[in-house]
């Protein structure tokens, strides 16, 4: 079997990619830097260079003779990118997409409209599909490494609410055997951490971690959207982030499933061991 994966050099991508490597396939890639792509996989993968934006004929050539494809796009018109991936494929011959989508796109929540029209433009393309709709990712915690080394402090509008970060390398895990055994064909996985966790909680977690203690402290939404929109900018993806802080302050994404358990036959990663893993970086 043939598969290609988009956002190769990303956080989950990069993953998926190393999986298939180690399961004995040779993945193709797409990719925007082939020397990033190099420094990762080294020759163990296929580098195709190309961007969603403008594809042209990188597109097709990435996508010959590929049976399936591991698909991770972003931001608001990531429906486009979505559209015209699954619709290639469909010329292509493709027979199946994993699509990594937001358990939001059930709520209607921060990124969840941008993921719902994305999934509906792989429908609509006629391809099989797999929506492995996923959680935060324990990764962005690593958004607080300037605050906790500096202060020792998280801040955010999240208040005592919770979430179930995941790992990863579960996400990776899940899109893996749906891309291998074809096992979750026109299903959407929910999948989440083991745990819901507040900020406060995890923020601790990291303390214990780098044996230094790390407070939290609540912000208000327009505090939050105005920091936000320094890295950021103003407009759709701050928007999207205050949101889903709103939506955990509210509890109303402490979702915790057990659907990694069932893909993969084992428990997911905790959020300390996240944190374990990661100390080096808020030190």
């Amino acid at each position: 079997m043939r598969y290609l994966v988009f956002g190769a050099t990303g956080n989950v991508g990069s993953r998926v990619a190393q999986r298939l490597i180690n399961s004995g396939a040779r993945p193709s890639v797409f990719v925007r830097s082939a020397k990033r792509a190099k420094a990762l996989f080294d020759d163990q993968v296929d580098i195709h260079v190309g961007d969603l934006d403008n594809p042209g004929s990188s597109l097709a050539k990435a996508l010959a003779d590929v049976d399936g494809i591991f698909l991770v796009t972003d931001g608001p018109d990531l429906e486009e990118h979505d559209r015209v991936v699954s619709f290639a494929a469909r010329r292509a011959g493709v027979s199946h997409v994993v699509k990594l989508s937001t358990l939001d796109v059930r709520t209607g929540i921060g990124t969840g409209p941008w993921h719902a029209r994305g999934e509906d433009a792989i429908r609509e393309s006629g391809v099989a599909f797999t929506f492995i709709r996923s959680a935060g990712f324990m990764s962005n915690a690593l958004s607080w490494t300037q605050s906790i080394r500096g202060e020792g402090m998280v801040r955010s509008s999240t208040g005592v609410g919770k979430i179930a970060f995941i790992h990863p390398d579960d996400i990776a895990a899940v899109a893996t055997v749906s891309l291998m055994t074809r096992d979750y064909d026109g299903q959407a996985p929910v999948i989440t951490g083991p745990e819901a966790l507040s900020y406060g909680e995890m923020a601790a977690a990291i303390g214990r971690a780098i044996g230094n203690p790390v407070r939290f402290e609540e912000v208000t939404d327009a505090q939050a959207y105005a920091r936000t929109a320094e890295w950021a900018g103003e407009g759709a993806y701050a928007d999207a982030l205050v949101d889903i802080w709103r939506a955990v302050r509210e509890s109303r994404l402490d979702t915790v499933t057990d659907d990694v358990k069932q893909i993969t036959g084992r428990e997911p990663i905790s959020f300390n061991q996240w944190a374990a893993e990661n100390a080096s970086s808020f030190q």
